[in-house]
């Protein structure tokens, strides 16, 4: 039987997709950003957590394709009234065993429910094929277009992400690109500049932008999980941000701030 390790599903998600939806954040990641606010996503097998009382707790747990099934389909009525459905986030879900990925999209297909993978791109892009007709939506992190900040600042270069990218624009992909703000480091017009013209030149079509400004709530977790955080990063301000969503604007993208 099949299984994977999941560390949190969340139900009446309204951030993820469309609509009302059920989020299943799968365990493990190949990159760790430095901003990184579930840090306990980035080990791949179960680990070991004190909560915010002190108190040891296993984090992650196993499931079974059916097991995942039934906890989605639980809240079908609430997809249906209004337009959600389930979107398999992390970690990062493409890193997964992607067998069952496939098998678990298929299912929920098959049941008439719409799927959204959330990911960062760092995959090999033969996951992606075989996931691409099951997904009805990409939520695509683009971290960095310069490939030596996105390896100082994740551990990783972009190469893949950016193969990927191209790999869904040119299969006709839903693709909502998703943009972390950092200020000082990516949170200005130059950056935004920089990003039009690499999706201009490449042909890239994505249906929607979504700003992330950073923030910093997942701090305390580091120190629950006995780990050293590094993050050393500021919050753009509320001006910036409008900026930057204008610039995004003017090239003719539709902006949303959060999500």
């Amino acid at each position: 039987m099949k299984k994977t390790t999941v560390f949190n599903i969340q139900k009446f998600s309204t951030h993820d997709g469309p609509g009302i939806r059920t989020t299943i954040f799968f365990k493990g990641c190949p990159i760790k950003c430095e901003w990184c606010h579930n840090p306990e996503s980035q080990v791949f097998a179960p680990e070991i957590m004190l909560n915010k009382y002190g108190k040891e707790e296993w984090i992650g747990k196993e499931y079974s394709i059916h097991e995942l099934v039934k906890k989605i389909q639980a809240d079908q009525i609430f997809y249906d009234q209004s337009g959600g459905g389930v979107t398999f986030s992390g970690g990062e879900v493409m890193a997964q065993n992607i067998d069952y990925v496939v098998e678990l999209a298929q299912e929920c297909q098959r049941l008439g429910i719409t799927v959204a993978i959330d990911t960062c791109g760092v995959a090999p892009t033969e996951n992606f094929r075989r996931i691409l007709p099951y997904a009805d939506l990409f939520l695509y992190d683009l971290k960095f277009i310069d490939s030596h900040t996105h390896q100082l600042y994740t551990g990783a270069n972009n190469h893949l992400v950016l193969e990927n990218l191209r790999f869904f624009s040119d299969h006709q992909a839903e693709i909502n690109l998703r943009l972390i703000l950092l200020d000082e480091i990516n949170a200005d017009e130059g950056t935004a500049k920089e990003i039009i013209d690499w999706l201009t030149d490449e042909g890239i079509h994505v249906s929607e932008i979504s700003l992330l400004p950073y923030h910093d709530f997942g701090r305390d977790k580091y120190d629950r999980l006995q780990r050293t955080c590094t993050q050393n990063f500021t919050q753009p301000s509320d001006e910036q941000v409008m900026s930057i969503k204008e610039t995004y604007q003017a090239a003719g993208y539709q902006v949303t701030i959060g999500g």
